[in-house]
């Protein structure tokens, strides 16, 4: 599964300066040009008739350039300024802050050739790369660096910066005006998912509520041969085994994600985060997870316990990847080994998760509430395979957000127990739960099978601004 449903565009400028060889500016613009295109990105960029070489170096053509990306806002995700040589840095400079779009901006510059360092070939982009970055640094523009100094627009270098980057350009995307739907209250046993709406919105991302009294209003309402309760039900049955759930519970499972579902497109929500314990049990006789599961599988990320700053890892986490992702616990110590630990929920983990998995009741609470008011669970154990984990919080006492990233692998070690969980395996783990602890972060932690931690630590801090820690990277 793959996030490429819409084809990604960059901007592109062209870097030259006039006592500099402009015929590398050409050469370079049909080098990143034709990357581009490979990597399967729609590009825009000046073109000759507009500058010298479609280019950008002198303030007519900074304008220009300007006005065709500010034309092109909606479909631009990223810039990318590429240096076949040392490049105009005020113009560069000039020409993202008439854009004015805030989109991350990648600096590339091509290396010399040691066989070619004549007046007629020379590049100088080696240093002009430092000008450039320079010019940025004092317009307050932010940016990204490739890998090394200096690397061709056709080296696998920078084929995996690109990669990199345009995982960066998901992320800052996909928080921009982001709604998140809340359906239902925080359980009162869960103070340590509670957050800040006010330092969300400042951030530009809105949350939606919607109280669970009306989900469950609109549930009675509607008839067992509704066509969206009826289109729910064959959806559920063929997403997962359903063999061991009554009929009963199916329904009602069946017209919760019906009413979920409509209110989400009703009111724009992308993501949201449901109330479980324990009112859903007691008062409609089902649980959420599969329902819940679903979503996240679709790449609709979808957290319980109404923990906002959950998905809000999960989303950055499958923007970045474009897999689902899943919300998990960090819960238990797997035997002796330091670096070792079980993750686990009851479960709503997304079917891309599992070994194996088929629904049946939820084991923890089912001695509170009854086994037939708490069916819903997907059960089974996570595939062994490389995971990033990430935790978003609003920290209220300093009006911030703040978080953590990293990456370690899901293992095939034995585990006998319910639910949906896996043994995960993390370097310098005990490092990392003291830093969770002394920072006083949740239990919950997003995860998803992919290595895009330092795409999700670029995105949240150089361009979202947050305070994050970059487990294993030695940088906060």
């Amino acid at each position: 599964m793959s996030l490429n449903h819409r084809k990604m565009t960059m901007g592109v400028i062209v870097g030259s300066r006039g006592f500099f060889p402009d015929h590398l500016a050409k050469s370079g613009r049909q080098e990143i040009l034709r990357t581009l295109h490979e990597a399967g990105m729609d590009v825009v960029v000046l073109d000759s008739p507009e500058s010298n070489y479609g280019a950008v170096e002198t303030r007519e053509e900074a304008r220009f350039c300007a006005q065709l990306f500010a034309r092109n806002r909606e479909r631009i995700d990223g810039i990318i300024v590429t240096l076949p040589n040392f490049g105009e840095e005020r113009a560069i400079a000039d020409t993202l802050r008439w854009a004015d779009l805030r989109v991350p901006v990648l600096i590339q510059a091509t290396p010399d050739d040691p066989k070619k360092m004549t007046i007629a070939s020379r590049r100088d982009s080696f240093c002009g790369k430092m000008s450039a970055c320079n010019n940025l640094r004092q317009y307050g523009i932010p940016y990204s660096l490739t890998t090394l100094h200096t690397e061709s627009p056709d080296s696998p270098e920078f084929a995996q910066d690109l990669e990199w980057f345009a995982a960066v350009c998901r992320v800052v995307k996909g928080f921009r005006n982001l709604r998140i739907g809340a359906i239902g209250a925080r359980p009162a046993a869960f103070n340590t998912v509670r957050y800040s709406e006010k330092i969300l919105e400042s951030q530009g991302i809105s949350i939606e509520t919607l109280d669970l009294s009306e989900v469950l209003g609109r549930i009675e309402r509607m008839k067992d041969n509704d066509e969206h309760a009826q289109a729910k039900l064959a959806a559920i049955k063929k997403y997962v085994d359903t063999g061991s759930v009554p009929a009963a519970a199916l329904i009602k499972m069946a017209k919760l994600g019906a009413v979920i579902d409509q209110w989400m497109n009703a009111t724009e929500v992308t993501i949201s985060a449901v109330q479980c314990w324990t009112s859903m049990e007691e008062n409609l006789g089902v649980v959420p997870c599969t329902l819940m599961s679903m979503m996240s599988n679709e790449l609709l990320s979808s957290a319980c316990e109404v923990d906002i700053c959950g998905v809000l890892g999960m989303h950055a986490l499958r923007l970045a990847s474009g897999t689902p992702s899943a919300l998990l616990d960090w819960n238990n110590n797997y035997g002796s080994d330091p670096n070792k630990a079980v993750c686990f929920h009851c479960s709503n983990l997304p079917k891309h998760f599992f070994r194996t998995v088929k629904m049946d009741f939820q084991e923890i609470i089912a001695g509170t509430v009854g086994k037939d008011n708490t069916f819903g669970t997907c059960v089974g154990l996570i595939r062994p395979e490389r995971m990033t984990f990430a935790r978003f919080s609003t920290d209220d006492t300093s009006g911030v957000m703040r978080g953590y990233v990293g990456e370690g692998r899901f293992t095939d070690d034995p585990l006998h127990t319910f639910g949906g969980a896996g043994v995960v395996d993390i370097p310098q783990m005990q490092k990392l739960l003291s830093f969770i602890c002394e920072n006083g972060f949740e239990h919950h932690v997003a995860a998803n099978l992919s290595t895009v931690a330092a795409a999700v630590h670029e995105a949240s801090t150089r361009y979202l601004g947050w305070q994050m820690y970059w487990h294993g990277h030695g940088s906060c």
